[in-house]
């Protein structure tokens, strides 16, 4: 069928596979890292616990046959490994059918980490990594030019990305529709990187104008990726600068990156595609099956875009074949952090020697200038900005998190910038406080060298120790 292929995407889909094999790579690396802190057998939110009250069918994984933390770290080291490989052009060295093998077995291997990854692995671009994981493996190789199907779907995916995301916040915070979001948002958002200060510190108009630029970039441009070329290339380009422009303002883990990666795959980029035989047959109805497929399951997410009710981030299956997305349809006007602090005196006063904690992304030292992360994601400082927001979301893993500093658990200290502890001397007892935090002003930034000033506000955990068995003298 000559429909079926699209021979002027031969090397827009190049740069798309080994860029997405970038990615897979960033977020096997993340997993193999922070896992046993987070969900190993000793983790805050262990995973074997997690699959004795959850069933296969609701989160099916590998884990839900098997799990060790040794056999957790052969699944991220192995997905590592084969990433690599994908971005090294492996898979246009095999046959069609062993290319499509390679790419199902990170998809498959991140779908385990993710389904049983609990509160750190609740956010939108995991599932997003999963869908555009899920069509790569159909996008084919040196052996046949582009599906036009997959590559219709993949810009199916990044309008639903971009105009869900910009329904939201229509719909939400009023600030968006008046303009001003963007007073609060670089400040209170919740890693911001080491531009973040300076956009903040941009005039009043200019911020009204890129909120404005914004709602056409989600609402009116991704409706061009449908059009004729080179308007659909235009439209894509335009969302790549915003995506750009984006990642210069904060850490967004790899939620603008992968957008972007989306965008590559509208490109009518320059070069020749080589002769090539048509399509095979199975190939050809394999392609349309899961087409007619995805299509069906993007009902519920089409149904949640145009809807009042509209919710954010959600998969509708549990393999994360069709999601729905969103991001900030409200904006925090003051920022709040959890300071974390210890003492080795044996009673806890106002005046005991308390050291703090420092993590890595988010803000504590106000004179610690934030660092750029994204696409690597930290989660537990992700979480913590969260916590701050409020106690509830940290109910399932604030408690651990403090248990595991007062033994100075060496995996958990590995996710922190700084313990002000020895691993010899772990301290006695941990409180955590709520600050205020808001940018200094230039003047403030030149007199004190502090991107930050904060407040106290309250105690948010009391002073806490170890007791029972595991109490340390």
């Amino acid at each position: 069928m000559e429909w079926f292929t699209a021979p002027d995407y031969w090397v827009a889909r190049l740069v798309f596979q080994r860029a997405l094999a970038c990615l897979y790579l960033v977020a096997f690396l993340t997993a193999a890292l922070q896992f046993r802190a987070l969900l190993g057998e000793r983790g805050m939110l262990p995973i074997p616990r997690f699959v004795e009250r959850v069933p296969f069918k609701r989160a099916p994984s590998l884990f839900q046959l098997h799990y060790s933390d040794c056999f957790f770290a052969v699944c991220a080291w192995t997905g590592c490994a084969v990433s690599a490989g994908l971005l090294a052009g492996v898979d246009s060295l095999l046959p069609l059918w062993g290319a499509m093998l390679l790419w199902l077995v990170p998809w498959a291997l991140y779908l385990s980490i993710v389904n049983v990854g609990q509160t750190w692995y609740g956010f939108g671009w995991e599932s997003l990594l999963l869908e555009v994981g899920f069509l790569a493996v159909f996008l084919g190789n040196d052996e046949v030019a582009p599906p036009f199907l997959v590559l219709f779907l993949l810009r199916w995916i990044l309008f639903r990305v971009e105009f869900g995301a910009g329904m939201i916040k229509l719909r939400g915070d009023a600030c968006w529709r008046k303009l001003t979001c963007l007073d609060y948002h670089h400040e209170t958002q919740p890693m911001p990187g080491p531009l973040s200060w300076f956009f903040h510190r941009l005039p009043g108009p200019l911020h009204r104008v890129e909120v404005a630029a914004n709602h056409v970039t989600q609402l009116v441009v991704p409706v061009l990726l449908f059009t004729p070329q080179p308007v659909a290339t235009a439209a894509a380009c335009l969302m790549i600068v915003t995506q750009l422009w984006l990642v210069l303002s904060g850490n967004f883990s790899w939620l603008n990156w992968i957008t972007i990666v989306l965008a590559l795959s509208a490109l009518r980029l320059p070069g020749e595609a080589p002769s090539l035989p048509g399509a095979p047959l199975w190939y050809e109805v394999v392609v349309i099956a899961v087409a007619a497929l995805l299509v069906f399951l993007s009902y519920h997410p089409v149904v949640n875009m145009i809807s009042r009710a509209q919710v954010m981030n959600r998969s509708f299956d549990p393999l994360h074949l069709v999601n729905t997305y969103g991001a900030f349809g409200s904006v925090s006007r003051v920022r709040y952090e959890v300071v974390v602090e210890g003492t080795h005196d044996d009673v806890p006063r106002e005046d005991s020697g308390w050291r703090e904690y420092e993590f890595k992304g988010k803000p504590g030292d106000p004179r610690h200038w934030p660092r750029q992360y994204a696409p690597y994601h930290l989660r537990l400082d992700w979480m913590m900005w969260f916590a701050a927001l409020s106690p509830a979301y940290a109910g399932s893993w604030f408690g651990a998190m403090v248990e595991r500093l007062l033994e100075n658990d060496r995996d958990t200290l590995k996710l922190l910038r700084h313990s002000p502890f020895p691993p010899d001397a772990p301290p006695r007892y941990i409180r955590a406080r709520l600050f205020r935090y808001r940018y200094t002003t230039w003047r403030e930034l030149r007199e004190t060298g502090a991107c930050w000033e904060r407040t106290y506000v309250r105690e948010y955990l009391p002073p806490t120790r170890l007791t029972g068995a595991v109490q340390r003298s």
